[in-house]
């Protein structure tokens, strides 16, 4: 049993592989959120929490309505909500990361900030202690016994921290520092770690006083973190004026070889500009005019969430179309509907058949690959055609 358990620890921890793409037919065992968004998922051995911003829950059938407050958790193979894990943050949850000894990392605006619960009684650590002050949490990712942690904080550090995943103290080690933002403060949206690299993207445009407009590639494979000899300006153009920073959700692929970024932006910007789109960049590539290998346009609409699983690229916002470069808020020549949700190759750049659409609305906050499918979080109720309020499950064939 205790040999089992720690798999599936290890599991969740790990990136997850996919040989083939996920069902278009959700699962119909998910709970729903019957308020709010969904803005991260978490999986603690077969335990699924969920954060965001919400005050109910309800079972799959919808038979009976719990109370909770920006945080629950559910079984992944029964969907049955945890009864004795019902924390109460006093604001939104904005990022998750597994722990360890069934535990969860929790991040967003609430009092705290960062906050380490016992998935058993939703109790507060009280040995992790780290420090988080002078903004927020917004992206938490963790590896082995380091904690990453990016927001728009003050304290440890200014937006990006590594932490001791037990003690929440600042490892002295990392002390990389994004600057220069373009917007009123420096905020990291995003982050995705392998062995050897911490990819990191936000409204920086420097990390330690070196070029990297929004987006950089941090070596952590040696005793100091170092900045990657890795620059690209794909994301130094503007976009439109009211996203002065267009960067959203990234994630690298289960090899650690490449990553993808999704962004906003707006549809007036032109083609050669990554607004709206998605694209993938060579983790290990190097020098000074890194181009991504492809870009995929959705004409106009913002992309939030993205999920490699090798098989494919899985992009959500509240985007109309993909394969759209000549699209203007229109699907241009070429496009292909794919409302809400979508799958990219990995290789050629191009949307997938895959198209089982969702309700718009905001967008995807969340997605979540594992052992068994994928996991979808948002701020709508219809996925794949079916009920699923703001939670789903698209599982593997």
């Amino acid at each position: 049993m205790l040999a089992r358990t720690a798999f599936a620890a290890y599991l969740a921890l790990s990136p997850v592989a996919h040989a083939r793409v996920v069902s278009a037919d959700p699962v119909d065992h998910t709970p729903h959120v019957l308020d709010g968004i969904v803005n991260a998922i978490a999986l603690v051995g077969s335990t699924v929490v969920v954060g965001g911003s919400f005050s109910e829950v309800s079972d799959a059938r919808r038979t009976e309505t719990l109370t909770r407050t920006n945080l629950f958790a559910f079984d992944l193979t029964t969907g049955r909500i945890l009864e004795d894990f019902a924390p109460d943050p006093d604001g939104p949850v904005l990022a998750l990361a597994p722990g360890a000894g069934g535990t969860v990392y929790v991040g967003g605006d609430f009092d705290g900030r960062l906050l380490r619960l016992s998935l058993a009684d939703g109790r507060v650590s009280a040995r992790f202690r780290p420090g988080v002050a002078g903004g927020n949490v917004t992206a938490l990712a963790r590896r082995g016994s380091k904690l990453y942690v990016g927001g728009d904080f003050a304290h440890p550090r200014t937006a990006l921290a590594r932490l001791d995943a037990t003690t929440g103290a600042a490892d002295p080690a990392f002390t990389v520092t994004p600057g220069h933002p373009r917007t009123p403060r420096v905020k990291v949206h995003a982050l995705a770690v392998s062995k050897d690299r911490l990819v990191v993207d936000g409204s920086f445009t420097t990390l330690d006083g070196l070029p990297r407009p929004q987006l950089g590639v941090i070596d952590i494979g040696r005793t100091r973190a170092k900045v990657a000899d890795w620059h690209s300006a794909a994301y130094e153009p503007a976009c439109m004026e009211a996203f002065p920073s267009y960067v959203r959700g990234l994630d690298l692929s289960p090899d650690g070889k490449y990553f993808a970024v999704v962004t906003t932006g707006g549809a007036l910007s032109g083609r050669n500009r990554l607004c709206d789109t998605t694209a993938r960049f060579e983790t290990y590539a190097r020098g000074t005019r890194i181009k991504p290998t492809w870009v995929n346009h959705t004409g106009g609409d913002s992309l939030y969430a993205v999920q490699v699983t090798g098989k494919a690229v899985y992009v959500g916002g509240h985007q109309r179309w993909l394969d759209n470069p000549r699209g203007r808020d229109s699907a241009g020549p070429g496009a292909v509907p794919r409302e809400g949700i979508g799958a990219i190759h990995p290789i050629t750049g191009k949307a997938l058949s895959w198209n089982p659409g969702r309700e718009r609305g905001i967008g995807v906050k969340a997605f979540l690959a594992h052992r068994e499918g994928l996991l979808v979080g948002s701020d709508t109720t219809r996925l794949g055609g079916e009920y699923h309020a703001r939670i789903g499950m698209f599982p593997r064939p």
